[in-house]
């Protein structure tokens, strides 16, 4: 996302002044009196709004980021801002209709349709982690609440394992390994519906594709591509909802950029460049969240990690240490050895319970988040459809 060079001076001090104060100099400048007006309230609210969730979402520790608590916390976040920015385009017809607001509000639904491939990616990597999860029941079922622990059990805890670490593998290393699913929200394609359940378990089969090419990181760059803050001329001309176009495409971008950065999907890729005047209320959490994602990314053990979920890093951890005491367990089994492993069970046990109760509330908000993209969009072309009709 490219800044702009010449974005200094005047325009960068009127994004830190607010809307409304802006509005009231401006009115005050020609002589005449003025009161804040419903549309100079919507925008103020909107902004604070977009303020105070994101820095409550970044005044949090390390143990918390990233987590599926946290990441259903930013859907919901997207989804109330979203809502809100609708009703201010709806509630302003007449204005949004008018250039260069017009063409800024095209600019976002086009963005936002790109999101819609995101989506669908993330909703493949929820699938993929039950997936492994459906291999860690394999593990627990042979080494936790078990009165004896033989060879036989630990044979099979053992498989299971490998397995998931071999689907963790092809996970990090391929680009294409989730491209043949075909599927999108709601919808079930019957006739593919056996194959996929033979070959991938309780996979379910969608209507939309994503392609064998298709990356998350170029679909990143694409939402983010030629996202510019509007300049001062243009957020008066559009009284204030040129800077709330911006605002949400921001949230947009962000939202998207951090679900990738946490989610298995395909081709992942995090060089996005965020490049938001800090004068806007909301630029300071969002860019500090970009910082600590960037940073927990280049973590020695995070750097080749399939998502930087909490949860996945955690389960990643426990699998590991579980392998470790598969591999070097002799038979009979020491006391010693036997309640190291059922400690070890418990905990894995713990993490996959928290990962199981997180994933449904999380595949919800996602589908609820693409569901709303596709009906603002739809409602809002329509309206602008109507206006030029008319016009």
């Amino acid at each position: 996302m490219p800044a702009t060079a010449d974005y200094q001076g005047s325009a960068a001090a009127a994004f830190g002044r607010s809307l409304l104060s802006l509005r009231r100099e401006q009115v005050h400048a020609m002589g005449e009196t003025h009161e804040p007006s419903s549309l100079d309230l919507e925008l103020e609210a909107f902004q604070k709004q977009v303020s105070d969730r994101f820095t409550d979402l970044s005044v949090v520790g390390l143990q918390e980021l990233l987590s599926l608590p946290w990441i259903r916390k930013l859907l919901d976040a997207f989804l109330c801002c979203q809502e809100e920015f609708r009703l201010i385009i709806l509630n302003n017809r007449s204005l949004v209709y008018r250039q260069p607001l017009d063409r800024m509000v095209h600019d976002f639904f086009e963005r936002s349709v790109k999101a819609l491939d995101v989506c669908n990616a993330i909703r493949d990597g929820i699938e993929q982690i039950r997936e492994w999860m459906k291999l860690l029941d394999i593990v627990l079922c042979a080494l936790d609440n078990q009165r004896f622990l033989g060879e036989g059990q630990f044979r099979r805890a053992k498989k299971a394992l490998v397995d998931l670490s071999i689907s963790m593998l092809d996970e990090r290393e391929s680009t294409t390994g989730m491209a043949h699913r075909n599927r999108s929200f709601g919808r079930q394609n019957p006739s593919s519906r056996d194959q996929h359940q033979r070959s991938l378990g309780h996979f379910r089969s969608f209507s939309w594709s994503v392609s064998r090419s298709w990356s998350a990181a170029k679909q990143l760059q694409a939402i983010g591509n030629n996202l510019v803050a509007p300049r001062a001329s243009d957020i008066v001309a559009s009284n204030g909802i040129a800077a709330a176009v911006y605002t949400m495409s921001s949230i947009l971008l962000f939202v998207m950029w951090a679900l990738v950065a946490a989610i298995p999907c395909q081709d992942r890729g995090l060089h996005v460049h965020f490049s938001i005047p800090r004068n806007f209320p909301w630029a300071a959490p969002i860019l500090s969240l970009h910082d600590k994602i960037l940073e927990e990314s280049r973590k020695r053990d995070r750097r080749n990690a399939s998502g930087l979920l909490r949860e996945i890093h955690l389960m990643d951890k426990s699998t590991r240490l579980m392998g470790e005491l598969t591999d070097t367990t002799h038979f009979p089994l020491t006391e010693e050895k036997e309640r190291e492993v059922r400690q070890s069970a418990q905990e894995l046990r713990l993490i996959c319970e928290g990962i199981k109760e997180g994933l449904d509330p999380l595949e919800r908000q996602v589908r609820e988040a693409f569901h709303r993209i596709v009906h603002s969009r739809t409602e809002g072309l329509v309206s602008l459809g109507r206006a030029n009709h008319n016009d």
